[in-house]
């Protein structure tokens, strides 16, 4: 008997995205991937460990880079999934004018069904941040959800699909607690992140290989994509 329906997404096209979606392959989960058109050039970009510069603030700390995704491994890595607009170029609602910000989320849009043939009908909101004037413009616009970086107890309350909290961030100390609170009241599980958070170290990526086979392995729950939260 399913329990939960579980939706997960992550954000901005990096290149640690491609370990992520071979963990998601091999555990036959869905997601959707929230790209940034017009951050994603015709050749991949590795990840890589920069050191700073001698007597440079801040403390000298290595910084990691996370890479691109480029045109050249886009439909390897993301063409199982659903994807999603995220923008242009990444642009603030908060700090860009509503109707060059409408265009960003159309324009990626197009393009991401151009690139892979199938409807995008979702959206993330960069940096989790919206106005009113942007939110009716993108419903206006057809976008079927907006994802904040919001959190809820009950996604299903949602009274606006374009301000869609989620359960959590999938680095949460409280994630399992959420997960099992969702099977007893709401039905509905939510979580999001970006894939570079794990950088490369391996202890993060066993984790999370752990933490997808359990729920795909879990008889009562059900993945589904972030659209069907809000069909």
């Amino acid at each position: 008997m399913i329990k939960v329906r579980v939706a997960q997404c992550w954000d901005d096209g990096v290149f640690t995205d491609i370990r992520l979606a071979e963990i998601l392959r091999k555990h036959k989960a869905k997601a959707t991937f929230n790209l940034c058109s017009g951050l994603h050039c015709e050749e991949s970009v590795p990840v890589k460990w920069m050191k700073p510069e001698p007597g440079q603030p801040p403390a000298p700390i290595n910084t990691f880079h996370s890479g691109r995704v480029g045109k050249d491994r886009m439909l390897e890595v993301y063409g199982d999934f659903e994807v999603a607009s995220h923008c242009d170029l990444h642009e603030d609602a908060r700090t860009t004018d509503p109707q060059a910000f409408l265009k960003s989320a159309v324009t990626s849009r197009k393009f991401l069904e151009d690139f892979f043939q199938k409807e995008c009908r979702g959206f993330a909101w960069p940096y989790g941040a919206y106005t009113d004037e942007t939110v009716k413009l993108l419903n206006e616009a057809g976008f079927a959800y907006g994802r904040t970086t919001e959190n809820t107890d009950d996604v299903t309350a949602c009274k606006d699909p374009l301000m869609l909290a989620s359960s959590c961030h999938f680095m949460n100390r409280l994630f399992w607690q959420k997960y099992e609170q969702a099977k007893k009241t709401t039905g509905v599980f939510y979580f999001w992140g970006h894939s570079y958070e794990m950088a490369d170290f391996d202890p993060y990526w066993n984790n999370f290989n752990d933490m997808i086979a359990y729920i795909s392995n879990d008889p009562e729950a059900e993945w589904v994509n972030v659209v069907d939260l809000v069909k």
